[in-house]
């Protein structure tokens, strides 16, 4: 019979191999309350990080709220200033915030 890393000389007779557990209840009870133990400690994890993910999405959402009165403000800050121009700059007034939403409206694909 060949061992068990193939060898051919190798046989359950010569005492190496050894298929009898070595644990007794003790050892099982020790490694059960471990595993059990584990378990609560990664179920508190992924609470935790469900958590964190609800909160990050929340604050993304707020973010995009922001974002998105802030753009009213400077689009209405435009509108009034495209009618009374006060320094005859308007039109880079305009450029501005034209980039300025284009860099938003970029930003509100990656969510």
């Amino acid at each position: 019979m060949s061992g068990p890393n193939g060898d051919p000389n190798i046989s359950v007779d010569d005492g190496i191999i050894n298929d009898e557990d070595d644990f007794g209840d003790g050892e099982y009870v020790a490694i059960n309350s471990m595993l059990d133990q584990i378990n609560s400690y990664l179920d508190d994890l992924e609470e935790r990080n469900d958590s964190l993910n609800g909160k990050l999405h929340e604050l993304m959402e707020s973010n995009r709220q922001a974002r998105l009165e802030f753009r009213a403000q400077l689009l209405g800050s435009q509108n009034e200033g495209d009618q009374h121009p006060a320094d005859g700059h308007s039109s880079s007034n305009k450029e501005d915030v034209t980039k300025e939403e284009g860099t938003l409206e970029m930003g509100d694909k990656n969510e």
